[in-house]
């Protein structure tokens, strides 16, 4: 046996990857259709091939999609998304951004926000982010309003072990001046 044949015997025992189609899903070639399947930001695909060149997930509950989906697709060309309940807050500005980078929006103009009231029936794309991150839950503003708060707290706790130690120290001195004096 020659040398290449050997090599082709190796190379014909290595694992191949196969790509598996997302459950839920129907794969074509570089399509894959995963619309009218009821999904929603927790059960949408968390990966797709890097060779995917269209995407549907129209007709779902998406809510959002997950932070960097489509980010390692480099030769996604078409994503469709109409006919989901988009909820124009934090969890948007992925989506938003990505609309944003491609060359060709016109088919993502019709996107709508569903919630919250403020934002319903605005376009996703011309929504700014002020008016996305103004939308966004309420809660990280009560953190940060407990941050303060625990930051003051510790402050004065601060102050006042500050006030202790050198009270501590006056007396100290005191006792040091005169435990001197009684010895002289």
């Amino acid at each position: 046996m020659r040398w290449q044949e050997t090599v082709l015997v190796f190379l014909s025992m290595l694992p191949v990857p196969v790509f598996q189609c997302p459950e839920m899903c129907s794969c074509f070639g570089t399509f894959v259709d995963c619309s009218g399947q009821e999904l929603d930001i927790s059960t949408i695909p968390k990966h797709f091939l890097g060779t995917i060149t269209e995407i549907k997930l129209s007709n779902n509950k998406l809510s959002a999609i997950p932070n960097g989906l489509f980010d390692s697709l480099l030769h996604l060309r078409s994503v469709s998304l109409d006919n989901n309940p988009w909820a124009c807050n934090c969890d948007i500005l992925y989506l938003r951004s990505w609309l944003l980078k491609q060359e060709d929006r016109s088919q993502y103009k019709h996107l709508t926000c569903s919630s919250p009231a403020e934002l319903q029936n605005r376009r996703i794309l011309y929504l700014t982010e002020d008016e996305v991150i103004s939308a966004c839950n309420d809660w990280y503003c009560d953190v940060v309003l407990i941050c303060q708060i625990a930051l003051f707290i510790f402050i004065v706790i601060q102050a006042i072990l500050l006030i202790f130690v050198i009270i501590y120290l006056r007396r100290f001195e005191t006792l040091s001046e005169e435990a001197i004096r009684s010895t002289k």
